[in-house]
């Protein structure tokens, strides 16, 4: 699943948890998956972050990636 689509996922999670008619077991299953995509969306972005602190700018004004 794409970074955007953990976002929106998120917050369609965080809608319904907002939704009082929700009862406990149903606001569980889907804080368990909120935890998860959240997660997977902090990993994701990590790795990014660290490609894009990697980036260079050329003299020409294109950017490449240093590594180490």
């Amino acid at each position: 699943m794409s970074f955007e689509k953990q976002v929106a996922r998120l917050e369609a999670i965080v809608a319904q948890l907002n939704d009082s008619k929700l009862d406990l077991a149903q606001a569980l299953v889907l804080f368990d998956e909120g935890v998860g995509l959240l997660r997977t969306a902090q990993e994701d972005l990590a790795k990014v972050e660290g490609t894009v602190s990697r980036l260079t700018e050329s003299e020409d004004g294109r950017f490449q990636v240093v590594d180490d």
